[in-house]
């Protein structure tokens, strides 16, 4: 649930902050691989990385 809470932390538009892009995204995700994140965790998000995207796109602000 980490993962995804920060994921969608990091693409919202929040009062004190600009949306970060998909891309910039995955690769501060990618950057706490094995820090804040399981390893295992990780290579999953990296397979649906797009559907993260997808979804987002489709039930974003």
């Amino acid at each position: 649930m980490a993962l995804v809470d920060v994921y969608d932390a990091l693409i919202s538009k929040r009062v004190y902050k600009p949306p970060v892009s998909h891309k910039e995204t995955v690769e501060i995700i990618l950057s706490a691989k094995e820090t804040q994140f399981d390893p295992y965790l990780i290579d999953v998000f990296m397979e649906l990385e797009k559907d993260f995207m997808q979804i987002a796109l489709k039930y974003g602000d």
